[in-house]
């Protein structure tokens, strides 16, 4: 039977200020999003990015289950179809996990990718909503192409689309069309298959289900309503054989059940409050996309995600995946992460990379195969498995470190303390706030790096000295490409070597959120097991002098401390 051939119309449309893609996509509130022709716009400004390789494209389409997910998704289908993209892959309800839609794009070589998500910001009809791209390699799009987005919609003034074409993405299948003679397709399929395939590929799932099953080893996994629910019961439940009561919060909710899916001490609380009872072994949370995770060890034992970094970077050689690899390769992390890697790949001779905040900058060097493993202090980490950061990755990751030597958390960590000694690291978060002062910080932030005199000011705090050893505002030269990143954090060292980073975040979709990282070394053994923020206090009450935050914001203690 001839299918019905469509018409593909020429929607007239405006511009709308403000779709600068971010580290992360375009984020913003729901409402925003529900603009006639808002969300259109951004799809087809990201498509006309794609220049000559936009007809006969090849994309994958997912999200988070967040609120507007559907709409959106159908909107996507309607003007790719227009576009003469020649194929969809789409997660069935639209649904993908971000580390599953970057595996998509690798194994099945497409053009790229949307991902629908605000990742671990709040979802529902009064919070947030995302839209990003990904790029041929699986990975966000980079600097280069979201300029050419963001050009695009500063002067759209039309879109393409096919309003009549419906197309029932809630049922798995293979759906053609014809568009204006060309065919199109959209193939809808199951959300976790491939990348649990992916999973078995990369861990020794026998080895991890043995040692559950005779230490009578107890997880306990939160997947806080967001993307990695299904995908937990897939692999926890169906493949590691654990007991159903191992996964909790693994329904997908539209507004994550009205939670904060940021998997730290504070949103994942309930996880801390569990594993502090000390009858699991292991727990992890990750956030609304399934690209963050927290590991917590039994009786609530925190890992920062610099040391997670760290402890797999030191014991690469225990994953088949980089087994095979002969247990080594470069390593990578975001700037304001600690250098608790870097002080592994210095004992171990492998290169090791100091990036700016994105998941995008490790794109290159992992394309390019100077890295195998890369991470950031803001929960993520991840490997040259996908170009994505990966939550259940990092999850499976350290189990099966954990079966290979048959420790705990706390003691792989401590051990790992003792060869290499600790970066003590906290982050504190200063969400909503008004963004003329957070400004005026920086600006001050700027005057002070440029300050040469600056250079051996001392301060004191608690009993604690400082002297100022260095400043600047973090720049970065990819390796690769050249490419010139400027602008990524105040940076303000010491002579002890401590560190204060301060960054303004524009991930949120109202109010700035600013953001103070402070860290620093320590090698001495009596005082290896103090905590973070007992160590640390001194130091960040000297951020907070220097900074003028209080006084500037109004806050006089964060929203979140990591």
């Amino acid at each position: 039977m001839p299918l019905h051939n469509r018409s593909a119309l020429i929607i007239p449309t405006r511009s709308f200020d403000g779709q600068k893609p971010g580290t992360s996509g375009l984020r913003k509130s729901v409402k925003v999003f529900q603009q006639p022709n808002y969300t259109e716009n951004f799809v087809q400004a990201s498509l006309w990015a794609l220049e000559k390789d936009l007809p006969g494209a090849t994309l994958v389409v997912g999200g988070d289950g967040r609120f507007y997910m559907d709409t959106c998704t159908d909107i996507i289908i309607k003007v790719a179809a227009a576009n003469k993209v020649s194929k969809l892959i789409v997660g069935k309800g639209g649904f993908l996990s971000t580390p599953a839609v970057s595996n998509l794009i690798r194994k099945h070589k497409t053009t790229g990718g949307f991902i629908l998500t605000a990742s671990h910001n709040p979802g529902g009809p009064n919070a947030d909503f995302g839209l990003k791209f990904n790029c041929a390699n699986g990975g966000p799009a980079p600097d280069a192409f979201t300029n050419k987005i963001f050009e695009n919609t500063k002067t759209i003034n039309k879109y393409y689309m096919c309003p009549d074409l419906q197309c029932d993405f809630n049922t798995i299948g293979t759906y053609e069309f014809m568009i204006e003679g060309n065919p199109f397709t959209v193939e809808v399929i199951d959300p976790t298959e491939d990348y649990t395939e992916l999973m078995k590929t990369i861990f020794d799932f026998a080895q991890i289900k043995q040692m559950i099953k005779e230490k009578n080893f107890k997880i306990l996994i939160n997947s806080l309503h967001g993307a990695t629910g299904p995908y937990a019961e897939k692999i926890f439940l169906e493949e590691l054989g654990c007991e159903k009561s191992s996964c909790i919060k693994t329904n997908v909710l539209p507004d994550f059940g009205g939670g904060h899916p940021d998997p730290n001490l504070t949103y994942a609380v309930d996880l801390v409050n569990e594993m502090a009872k000390g009858e699991h072994g292991f727990g992890a949370a990750f956030d609304g996309d399934g690209d963050r995770n927290m590991i917590l060890g039994q009786n609530a034992f925190f890992v920062t995600p610099c040391d997670s970094l760290a402890v797999l970077a030191n014991n690469l050689e225990h994953i088949p995946w980089f087994k095979a690899k002969g247990g080594k390769g470069g390593v990578a992390r975001s700037m304001p992460t600690s250098g608790a890697v870097d002080r592994v790949a210095a004992k171990k001779g492998l290169e090791c990379f100091d990036t700016p905040t994105g998941w995008k900058y490790f794109g290159n060097l992992l394309d390019a195969g100077r890295i195998v493993l890369c991470g950031e202090e803001s929960f993520g980490t991840g490997s040259d498995h996908i170009r994505e950061k990966d939550g259940l990755w990092a999850a499976l990751a350290w189990l099966q470190v954990l079966a290979v030597k048959g420790c705990s958390v706390e003691q792989l960590l401590t051990e790992h303390w003792k060869e290499y000694g600790r970066n003590f690291f906290t982050r504190y978060d200063y969400e909503g706030c008004e963004s003329a002062p957070c400004e005026k910080m920086m600006d001050n932030l700027q005057a002070y790096v440029d300050d040469n005199n600056n250079i051996g000011k001392e301060y004191s705090a608690m009993g604690s000295s400082f002297a100022v050893s260095g400043a600047d505002n973090f720049s970065y030269t990819d390796p690769i490409d050249g490419s010139k990143a400027s602008k990524q954090g105040i940076r303000i060292m010491f002579s002890d070597g401590s560190r204060l980073v301060f960054r303004l975040s524009g991930t949120g979709s109202s109010g700035a959120t600013v953001r103070m990282y402070v860290d620093s070394y320590c090698n001495d053994p009596a005082m290896m097991l103090k905590s973070s923020q007992e160590m640390l206090k001194p130091a960040v009450e000297v951020g907070l002098v220097i900074s003028q935050l209080r006084e500037l914001t109004g806050r006089q203690e964060p929203t979140v401390i990591t």
